[in-house]
């Protein structure tokens, strides 16, 4: 009924300036229509005035209207930069806009259609082209230049003692996995994947999977100040790993392993009391819509000390006894001699 209305409603507003302007027409007829062209373009020009100083103003109020709704502080070095970068680009184009805009609407209201003034037509000039072509391609190439910094920086290797964790997607939620007591990540094959007790398809064969440990309910602990790599893989579909308050994201796609590290600086307890909600947590969204469930794809992320890392992996059991309790405990990798090294980077890889 509302949407009726809605519609009713607009249908008449059409129908209201269409009578208007059926009535100017008429009022040009009886009062003659080059004085009423003149009053026109009078009103015209200075409603653009009126358009451009509301305009100013709604982007004002919209802009003290949001800004409770944007995200916090970055909460890592190079969310930092991104926030930087991002606050350049609209600087640089906001002083653009309003400059333009500006003289654009200036222009209507001084040069308004008059009988004293003739047109002068324009026709070409090498010294503005080059000017209005070479100064744009000049600050676009800067910024360019600068968001290529940030996304290298981003994308390439992970310092040596970075912490090292898997995250997969899996339509709807997110397997979370860690290297055990070896610090090192088992191998995985996708024929061996159960939903009953082998969720990423970990090859038991392998070692270095005996003491590795999947997080229950897409939760992943960091440590602050210290390096984490995320070794990022699909199980079904095309998911996106989407770290909002750290200013980045990358995609998870089946088959590919794709990478990428940060720097967390603010513990999950610390940014509590900077928005002021102790109810805040870190999120990991999956930013590519990857099915009817995607709406509900969400993880978490804890950022702690050191010391309260270490007590929560202390409390975690690897995921080979959590998934064969009856089986014999597998030797640690970290007591096999000599054992075969598994590259982090190809955990997913599809053999």
């Amino acid at each position: 009924m509302s949407g009726f209305i809605m519609i009713s409603l607009i249908i008449l507003v059409f129908v209201i300036i269409y009578q208007i302007g059926k009535a100017s027409e008429y009022a040009a007829i009886l009062r003659g229509e080059k004085k009423v062209n003149a009053q026109v373009n009078r009103a015209i020009a200075f409603l653009l005035v009126v358009m451009f100083v509301l305009g100013l103003w709604g982007i004002w109020e919209c802009h003290n209207y949001f800004k409770d709704m944007m995200l916090p502080v970055a909460a890592c070095k190079t969310g930092e930069r991104y926030d930087a970068m991002f606050n350049t680009t609209l600087v640089v184009t906001g002083i653009v806009f309003l400059l333009t805009q500006a003289i654009l609407f200036w222009f209507c209201f001084k040069y308004q259609a008059s009988d004293k003034r003739t047109t002068y037509f324009f026709a070409h000039s090498n010294k503005l082209e080059l000017i209005w072509t070479t100064i744009p391609a000049i600050a676009m190439a800067v910024l360019v230049g600068i968001g290529l910094r940030n996304w290298y920086e981003v994308t390439s290797p992970a310092p040596a003692e970075a912490t090292v964790i898997e995250i997969v997607g899996k339509q709807f939620n997110w397997l979370i996995r860690y290297p055990g007591k070896d610090n090192e990540l088992g191998k995985r094959d996708f024929r061996k994947i159960n939903d009953a007790n082998n969720v990423l398809g970990l090859d038991w064969s392998d070692p270095h999977n005996s003491d590795d440990i999947i997080a229950q309910n897409g939760e992943m602990h960091v440590v602050v100040g210290k390096p984490v790599k995320l070794v990022i893989g699909s199980r079904d579909v095309i998911h996106d790993v989407g770290l909002p308050h750290f200013r980045m994201k990358m995609d998870a796609v089946p088959g590919i392993t794709t990478t990428l590290w940060f720097t967390p600086t603010i513990t999950s307890d610390s940014m509590k009391l900077i928005t002021k909600n102790p109810n805040f947590v870190y999120e990991i969204a999956c930013d590519q819509l990857c099915g009817k469930g995607h709406y509900a794809m969400r993880g978490t992320i804890i950022v702690e000390t050191q010391a309260q890392y270490d007590k929560w992996m202390t409390s975690q059991s690897s995921y080979y006894a959590t998934a064969n309790p009856a089986a014999t405990p597998a030797v640690p990798a970290a007591e096999v001699k000599d054992a075969p090294v598994a590259d982090s980077t190809k955990v997913i890889s599809m053999k």
